[in-house]
């Protein structure tokens, strides 16, 4: 039996759905591979290999030689021009996508990633810095005002379909509940969720490698708040 092209590193978290999102959403055949952080099997030798960073999601490309990709934004770009998918040719069109991408990457993630850090594993493990929780969830909070503003009149980030902007923002901005940012009087942003929300194979991505309702405030979410905190005690 032939193999796919595509070997997936990943975990459930925000930047290890994005390719998952990406190739369930396409339709394409992928080699799925969990890493357990438990396990810290993303500082193994064998996976820093391939990743230097020691973090998910990595890609490897079979059908390019085995070719190995890693960082989050990287991989979709990869993925895009791979599969000529969700990111137009039109230049101007195309450089707003990778502005956007970008704007996720260098935005989004890291402030709401320091919110859900400040929060949800250094203050229940007796390390409360109010200042810092008080600047990460100001500064995502007016970031998802951004991303409202952007949506006001559209339904998508660029252009008139989904591109990997939407595919690389949904997940960060989607857990505003576990950085507790408030997403209250963003109405555009709130039905750029809905719409997301409805399309089943990027729900059915986000079940993988095993589902984490928690993330969206679903579930018994004190209780993944406590074991999530306890794995970094």
């Amino acid at each position: 039996m032939t193999q796919p092209d595509i070997v997936l590193y990943t975990a459930n978290t925000m930047n290890g759905w994005k390719p998952l999102i990406f190739l369930h959403e396409a339709q394409i055949d992928y080699e799925l591979v969990p890493i357990d952080f438990g396990k810290k099997e993303q500082k193994a030798p064998d996976y820093i290999r391939l990743n230097p960073n020691g973090r998910i999601p990595t890609i490897v490309d079979r059908g390019a030689d085995d070719f190995a990709v890693f960082e989050s934004g990287a991989i979709l770009w990869y993925l895009a021009e791979k599969y000529d998918r969700f990111l137009s040719h039109h230049s101007k069109v195309r450089s707003e996508t990778l502005q956007w991408l970008m704007f996720q990457m260098g935005g989004i993630g890291p402030m709401m990633g320091q919110a859900m850090f400040f929060q949800r594993i250094a203050k229940p493990n007796g390390d409360e810095v109010p200042y810092a929780i008080d600047r990460y969830v100001t500064e995502s909070r007016r970031l998802l005002e951004v991303l409202d503003t952007r949506l006001a009149g559209r339904d998508w980030l660029v252009g008139d379909a989904m591109s990997i902007a939407d595919i690389a923002t949904y997940p960060w901005a989607r857990s505003y509940f576990w950085a507790t940012v408030s997403v209250d009087g963003l109405p555009h942003l709130k039905a750029w969720f809905d719409r997301i929300d409805a399309m089943p194979r990027i729900q059915e991505a986000l079940q993988l490698p095993e589902p984490r309702p928690s993330a969206f405030g679903e579930g018994d979410t004190d209780a993944a708040a406590s074991e999530n905190a306890a794995r970094f005690r």
